[in-house]
């Protein structure tokens, strides 16, 4: 196991991190995945309030004689903001008593999606004092925030000069937040990818055609392979269901080098995939076709589009497209088949998609029962 410095925290943080949203089914299936994940190497655990009996599962496992003591594992868990310090701190003293802790490693502000939840944060009416209050006694140690937040948010979240880490989505199929990483890094903050398996394009089992394209190379540790290469991304978030799933990915938990001649050529071939299946229906996710005035999800409808004809991922394309009207901010924006063929957002198409018909199409492709967020279940 490769471990890599987590930003201004100073933590030293395994370049794998064991996300504990998926192990739930019992609380042996719980403690048998931590202690595969710890004895393979990883020395950062990550959970939440809002995770099921995760919190409570994992305070468990850490009053067990486990393979190496607490103080040398790093625990972070995280809150959702408010507007109101005392629910807050209510929520932080919760938190503790289920993990069984007098303080936890590192605290994420969980969800910063919009505008308002960085105000609750930034504000002294909000849940700041509260935050402070709690760094300085102790109870958390170092400050960060997850997002699942537009662009524009994440890179003022990150300017705010509030945070030692930050939390969020990017893979091969969703490099929109490069430029955020790339501030982070320059800010000295650790970051953390979330879920680059499953939200990366449930690549614990590909499409065929995904598995041929990047052979010799499966899908999954090429994607790995992809973020590992980027000195500036700290840890990658495992979130397995069980023991086995976290084979695969221990499998590689030393290739934190360079991309070879290999890897890259496989890369630009499915680059040179995505343009031959698309040819000129190929949204290149420039975003500048929002704001809808349908509040159409736009850019990630016509993404999930691309993955499916260029890469047969029609499975993740439904998985996250009927998500859409049904996550609320931690997935926003309205179904394709919303689209009133205003025209509002042709002119701004550097491409001149005919967008209001890839809408539509993406909906027929992808439509289905509607999904709610894993734990909202």
């Amino acid at each position: 196991m490769q471990y890599r410095r987590f930003g201004k925290t100073d933590l030293s943080v395994s370049i794998f991190s064991l996300g504990t949203m998926r192990c739930l089914s019992s609380p042996d299936i719980f403690e048998q995945t931590v202690r595969q994940g710890i004895s393979s190497g990883i020395n950062h655990l990550e959970t939440a309030s809002s995770y099921g009996k995760s919190e409570d599962f994992l305070g468990e496992c850490l009053q067990k004689n486990l393979p190496i003591p607490r103080e040398q594992l790093i625990i972070t868990t995280k809150l959702t903001p408010t507007d109101n310090g005392t629910q807050f701190w209510e929520q932080l003293e919760q938190s503790l008593a289920r993990l069984q802790l007098d303080y936890i490693d590192c605290l994420a502000i969980h969800g910063i999606n919009t505008n308002r939840h960085l105000s609750w944060v930034t504000d002294n009416n909000g849940c700041r004092p509260a935050l402070e209050k709690a760094l300085a006694n102790g109870k958390i140690r170092h400050l960060g925030f997850s997002t699942h937040g537009s662009l524009d948010l994440i890179m003022e979240a990150i300017n705010s000069d509030l945070f030692e880490f930050v939390n969020l989505h990017y893979n091969f199929f969703f490099q929109r937040n490069a430029p955020a990483i790339q501030l982070a890094k320059e800010k000295d903050m650790g970051i953390f990818i979330i879920s680059p398996a499953d939200k990366g394009g449930k690549l614990y089992t590909p499409p065929e055609k995904l598995k041929q394209l990047c052979h010799p190379f499966s899908p999954l540790a090429l994607n790995y392979r992809f973020l590992l290469s980027n000195p500036f991304i700290t840890t990658l978030s495992v979130g397995s269901a069980n023991p086995e799933e976290l084979v695969a990915p221990l499998q590689i938990c030393n290739q934190d080098h360079p991309l070879t001649f290999q890897e890259k050529a496989v890369l630009q071939q499915l680059e040179k995939q995505m343009d031959l299946s698309l040819a000129g229906d190929r949204c290149r996710q420039c975003y500048q076709c929002l704001p809808c005035p349908e509040d159409i999800n736009i850019p990630e409808v016509l993404r999930l589009r691309n993955l499916t004809i260029a890469y047969d991922m029609q499975t993740f394309g439904q998985y996250r497209y009927q998500m859409l009207e049904n996550a609320g901010h931690w997935f926003p924006g309205r179904n394709g088949d919303r689209c009133s063929n205003c025209g509002d957002c042709l002119p701004r198409c550097p491409e001149k998609l005919d967008i209001s018909r890839l809408l539509k199409d993406t909906h027929d492709r992808l439509k289905g029962p509607s999904r709610r967020r894993l734990w909202e279940r």
